[in-house]
């Protein structure tokens, strides 16, 4: 439609306000059941934010203040609909989704993360994905197992 015929400033505007849709990654959508919580808090989130952007009277302030929810919301009803929970590990003997896995660095590093889902992986907090390399590395090894990533060797010194 012609930006003649709706209230708005011009094509550029309005071309602003249609963000492309957040990537959705092709692997399987396991969460942990903390997970599964969190991407449900985002999207209600997401939601508040695109309702309280359509109460904007100016049509072209609001187009910019609903995106950004539209497009998260768009994208957490996503990954709710499709996630799969994993329960978390009953046994502690191998690597598993869920674990909490502390291992040595060749360089004497001694790290420990925890093996979640795509979304609510966080390494600074101490979670990865289970699709990063090193936890693909790490899944299905026990205690005292050693894995090569890259030019690092790792040891499994404790899993919980």
């Amino acid at each position: 439609m012609s930006t003649a015929f709706v209230k708005e400033e011009s094509a550029e505007t309005a071309s602003e306000t249609l963000l492309p849709d957040r990537a959705i990654s092709p692997h399987p959508n396991l969460v942990t059941e903390a997970g599964l919580e969190a991407l449900e808090l985002q999207l209600q989130k997401a939601r508040e934010a695109y309702d309280a952007a359509s109460a904007i009277e100016d049509v072209n302030e609001r187009r910019r203040q609903a995106a950004i929810p539209l497009r998260d919301t768009r994208y957490f009803s996503a990954r709710v609909r499709t996630a799969q929970v994993i329960p978390s590990p009953t046994s502690f003997d191998i690597v598993a989704f869920g674990s909490t896995v502390t291992f040595s660095r060749s360089d004497g590093r001694v790290q420990t993360y925890r093996i979640v889902g795509e979304d609510e992986a966080d390494p600074k907090a101490g979670s990865i994905s289970f699709v990063s390399p090193v936890a693909k590395s790490l899944l299905g090894k026990a205690i005292g197992d050693e894995i090569s990533i890259g030019d690092q060797e790792l040891e499994i010194i404790a899993i919980s």
